[in-house]
This record gives structure tokens, sequence and C-alpha cells, in this order.
């Protein structure tokens, strides 16, 4: 075991320097994991106890995520916290900061997972109908949904998409997930013609910034997209269409995928194209449409009808 006493500060600095440098994490990853063990650590030290990393026990663990159950968070948020407790024990442990881990054997608690929500095809044609097309900005946000619903991006992917990832000649981008990941994701003629066009009619005409020179989907100040600025463009079209929904850029990733199981794709083809790490998080597609479980069952089940 190290020598080194660590504080609660240089704890989370050298885990922060851990997730950054050796885990590779991007940016909105890397700020939700240190702002959960922020969380975790002004428990501990605003205790009277005064306990620091190493001194803490199951039990103190324990104690923590009973308050957070006491405060409401729900156990989706419960779980994602004691997710990034793990991790920093983990890596206090492996760097011999501490004798053992005290995360070790807590089990997450059960998470009733939520379906999301998705708009059906004809809704996608819809919003899709509804988009004008009188100037350079309609253009190049006719070919943004085209391209999330065409490959079931994240809305992060789609901002950092780069020209060098193109590869529309044999209907394929390169996408960069989480991690710095990349991904072979089959792309469809509607979004190809959709981003040929912007690139030729408005990319190919604006003054773009040094910094952005490589990136595929620009401001009208020839900068990248914000992510905000993604969403905005998506409520707004849903809007146009008079579509009474919540939805997101991600809302498109959702329906893209249940789409697909809908019509009989293959789960693991299903992963690989999201980029999910484990399969059970893309599995919840088979459970969102019970219309369509409804419809399957009737078809195949041989006992549904006298």
């Amino acid at each position: 075991m190290h020598n080194t006493f660590l504080s609660w500060s240089d704890s989370v600095k050298e885990f922060e320097h851990y997730l950054k440098v050796e885990r590779g994490f991007s940016e909105n990853t890397l700020l939700a994991y240190l702002s959960d063990i922020q969380k975790y650590s002004k428990f501990f030290e605003h205790d009277e106890r005064k306990l620091t990393p190493q001194k803490l026990t199951t039990l103190h663990i324990r104690e923590f995520l009973y308050q957070l159950g006491e405060i409401g968070l729900s156990e989706k948020t419960q779980a994602r916290i004691l997710a990034a407790i793990r991790l920093f024990h983990k890596y206090l442990y492996t760097e011999d900061y501490t004798q053992n881990d005290p995360s070790a054997d807590i089990e997450s608690p059960k998470i009733q997972r939520t379906l999301p929500d998705i708009l059906s095809v004809q809704e996608i044609q819809e919003i899709l109908d509804a988009m004008p097309l009188e100037n350079a900005q309609d253009i190049r946000n006719r070919a943004i949904l085209e391209t999330l619903y065409s490959c079931g991006l994240r809305v992060s992917e789609l901002t950092n998409l780069t020209t060098d990832q193109l590869f529309l000649e044999i209907e394929y981008i390169k996408v960069k997930g989480k991690g710095n990941k990349e991904r072979l994701v089959p792309v469809g003629q509607w979004a190809i013609e959709w981003i040929e066009r912007y690139i030729k009619e408005v990319r190919n005409k604006q003054k773009i910034k040094p910094e952005a020179q490589n990136i595929v989907f620009l401001n009208r100040n020839g900068n990248k997209l914000t992510r905000v600025m993604v969403f905005y463009i998506i409520k707004e079209c849903v809007k146009q269409a008079n579509i009474q929904k919540n939805i997101s850029p991600h809302t498109l990733r959702h329906s893209f995928a249940t789409h697909l199981v809908e019509n009989g794709a293959d789960l693991r083809v299903v992963q690989d194209i999201l980029g999910h790490a484990s399969i059970t998080t893309t599995e919840i597609y088979t459970h969102v449409d019970t219309s369509f479980l409804h419809q399957e069952y009737k078809k195949y089940h041989p006992r549904t009808a006298k």
C-alpha cells in the first residue's frame, strides 16, 4: 500500500487524470463522473467523523446511498452514481492507495427501465414533409434530420462528424462514439442525397473557421454546431409538423432502433450500429411497441384464435 496519504481533493484529481488519460473518457462522460464523485466526497468531507477515502468501508458507502434514496433520487440516478463510486474505489485499490475495495460487494439498485419516447414512421415522414426548404439553413437542417434518423447517431456524434468520416460512395460513415471507440454505420440513400446536397449547395459556399475545417455540419458563421443548437433545430421541426410529443435528437435515435427491431433486425446488429457496449442496453427496444408485440404474437402463436 502507498505511504502517500490522499485527501479527498487529491483523490478526485488523481481519479480525473485516470479517467481522462488512461480511460480516454469523453468530456461529457468525464464531467458526469466527476460531478458524482464530488457529491460523494463532499458528503464525507462535511461529516464530523472526517472520513478520508482510505478509511471508508462498505457500511459508509451504503450510508451514502441510503441518503440518496432519502432525498428522492431515482434508482437510475442512484445506479449511475454508484457506477462512478465503484470505478473510483477500484482505481484507488488498483493503484495501491487502499488495502481493499469497499464498493465491490454493493449491488446496484433495481432499475425499472422506462420506455423511451419514439416517433412512428408516419410521424417522421410528417416532420420531414413539414420542413421548409427556403434557405441554406433549411437544407442543412433537412440533412441533419435525415442523418440522425438514418444512422441512429448520438447528438455529439453528429456535431463532431468530420468530412473524412464520410464514405458515402459505399454507403457508410465512420462514427467516433463514447470513449473514442470507432464504428462503421450504414447510411441510407435519402440521407446520402441530402448530405451531398448540403455539402454542394451550402457548406462549399461558406467561409469556414480554421478550427472547423473538417466538421460536416456548420452554423451560419462557419463553426461547429453546438448540441443545444441541434436540440433547437429538432424542436422547431417537430413544432412545424404539429406533433405533440416531447422530442429531442435522442428520440430519433430511439425511433431508428425501434423501427429496425420492429422490422426484424437482429439485436446484435442494432447493438453494433448504435455503439452500445452491452446488449442489455439495446434490449429495451424489444419492449417499446406493445401493439407491435401483440400483432406478432397473434401472427405467430398457434393458439391465439379458435
